[in-house]
């Protein structure tokens, strides 16, 4: 069943996104929702309270069309693509034998936040966060392995290939880490994903365990754009440090994910820090739009992927992944602000 592939590996590439955003002292912020967390102004930011909006175009799966994204809010498709200029991809495929071209259309999942950090900007250490033993330590149920700008997949597999940075090589910017990831699908999936095994005869079986590359890293001074960042939050602030982490490999069902902090400082406080983070995920919009063929299954209806990747399924359980999108972005930026905060 390739849907469940894509199922699966989908929700995977979003964990993969927010590795950075462990649940350590999670408690300790709390989510409050708003329209826009740009509208937000510092003055109105609370101690441990997190501002959240992940508000989409599509009323059925909360989600935005990557065209309409790129048109309506240009400043975040240029900080929140793998790097600025991106588009949907040109895939190649045989269709018959006959090598056939078409674009991958995409919808995006963007979640946004705004939070407030007690603590000084200069005193904030973004590299703590850019190591594989704090990795490690934020999510035990990922496991990571530290890989090289000749490993990322995008120059291995030339079905990678569009996925490639134009300006330079995955995994080799200044204070950077690339690294490779296992994650353990989690809760009530892997028995549809036993269950979608057992159906399908003698295809491809579909693994309970999902691989995807990312690069993680503290940008350095002369990278960051300080207008241009300054347009993305909304604050004219002086921006302190920014921590961003790009998907550029999961696998053909998703294109690309990222997660970006940015750390300004606060325009009346200056023993404060107001932080503001995105989180975006590119799925293949034909990975939503298959819903006749887990409809006509009756034990897979509850299994339809916009609604499993919402948290709208009977199959969604727990507060990590398994939840689905929007509980697993909440959950894991209460725990990112929480590790800022300490």
């Amino acid at each position: 069943m390739k849907s469940m592939m894509v199922l699966g590996r989908t929700l995977a590439g979003f964990a993969a996104l927010c590795v950075l955003s462990g649940s350590l002292r999670a408690e300790e912020f709390q989510i409050e929702e708003a329209p826009s967390i740009v509208a937000v102004t510092p003055a109105q930011l609370r101690p441990r309270t997190v501002i959240f909006s992940d508000r989409g175009d599509d009323k059925e799966a909360g989600l935005i069309r990557f065209e309409d994204w790129a048109r309506e809010r240009p400043v975040q498709k240029q900080f929140l693509s793998p790097f600025p200029g991106y588009q949907e991809p040109t895939i190649r495929v045989a269709v018959h034998g006959i090598p056939k071209s078409y674009v991958e259309k995409l919808h995006m999942y963007v979640a946004e936040a705004r939070f407030l950090i007690a603590k000084p900007p200069e005193t904030v250490d973004l590299t703590r966060y850019a190591s594989l033993d704090m990795l490690e330590k934020i999510d035990p149920t990922i496991r990571h392995r530290r890989i090289s700008a000749g490993e990322a997949r995008p120059y291995t597999d030339p079905q990678s290939a569009h996925n490639r940075h134009p300006d330079r090589r995955w995994c080799e910017a200044p204070q950077s880490l690339c690294i490779e990831s296992r994650y353990p699908l989690e809760g009530k999936l892997p028995i549809g994903i036993r269950l979608a095994n057992k159906l399908e005869e003698g295809g491809k079986k579909i693994s309970e365990f999902m691989e995807f590359q990312s690069e993680i890293r503290v940008l350095p001074p002369e990278d960051v754009d300080q207008e241009g960042l300054s347009k993305l939050t909304g604050l004219d602030t002086p921006v302190s440090g920014v921590l961003e982490q790009t998907l550029f490999d999961v696998n053909q069902v998703m294109q690309f994910g990222k997660l970006l902090a940015i750390l300004q400082e606060h325009p009346s406080d200056k023993s404060k820090t107001v932080t503001t983070l995105f989180m975006a995920l590119a799925v293949e919009t034909d990975v939503l739009e298959r819903k006749r063929e887990f409809g006509s299954i009756p034990v897979l209806r509850n299994l339809i992927p916009a609604q499993v990747l919402m948290g709208r399924s009977s199959f969604n359980t727990g507060d990590s992944i398994s939840a689905g999108l929007p509980d697993y972005a909440r959950n894991r930026i209460r725990g990112l602000a929480g590790l800022l905060d300490r």
